[in-house]
């Protein structure tokens, strides 16, 4: 899954305005920003398989981001991050926390079994990745569902919609090209590009953010 993650920073927006959106942003997929540096480390590995249907990702050793007890850790220490350095309340510190862990939720759907329930455990993944139209249509539909609920936070808040509105265009339009784009045989390139998409929606949901009036 890579657009649909950041429905629930939508949806966790719209239920504690308080908590910053690019936080949120950057926290849907803080697992994946800690994946992608580990992978352009080597502590982490993945392959690309043309063969495979849908995703070409071969996902067979990421334990740090993706485990149960990994992903869990990185929601913690989020929560507690927001909290202590952000200064937010900790509804909102903890509600970061809960998006952070949404990733792997997320992820339990569209992954093959490549997730471990434990460090060394059995791995479990749904595999909608196989099925590329209904798991597009998914990621598209959690994302129109959250972003309309955000949209509607807002303005009951009197403020102007067309940010969000442009904000949910970027990410509908980085999906679509996504899904064109074939990844190549260099992980580090792969990761260093994953993680520049990441920090430049982070960048956008901090500028929509300061568009509050």
């Amino acid at each position: 899954m890579f657009v649909g993650h950041y429905s629930a920073a939508l949806a966790a927006k719209a239920a504690e305005p308080r908590a910053p959106l690019w936080a949120l942003v950057a926290g849907c997929q803080l697992i994946d920003i800690g994946w992608s540096g580990l992978v352009m480390a080597g502590v982490e590995k993945m392959k690309i398989d043309p063969n495979l249907p849908g995703s070409p990702l071969d996902l067979y050793f990421m334990p740090y981001t993706h485990s149960l007890p990994g992903s869990l850790v990185w929601a913690v220490g989020a929560a507690l991050l927001s909290r202590l350095v952000l200064r937010l309340p900790w509804r909102a510190a903890a509600i970061i926390g809960l998006v952070v862990f949404s990733h792997w939720i997320l992820d339990l759907l569209v992954h093959r079994p490549d997730l471990e329930l434990w460090f060394g455990g059995p791995k479990v993944g749904l595999g909608l990745w196989n099925y590329p139209l209904p798991e597009m249509a998914l990621e598209l539909g959690l994302v129109a569902v959250a972003g309309g609920a955000w949209i509607a936070k807002r303005k009951d808040l009197g403020m102007v919609a067309w940010p969000a509105v442009l904000f949910l265009a970027f990410l509908t339009a980085i999906q679509m090209i996504s899904s064109m784009g074939a990844m190549g045989e260099d992980v580090v390139k792969d990761g260093a590009m994953a993680l520049a998409v990441y920090l430049v929606a982070t960048g956008v949901a901090w500028a929509v953010d300061r568009g509050r009036a």
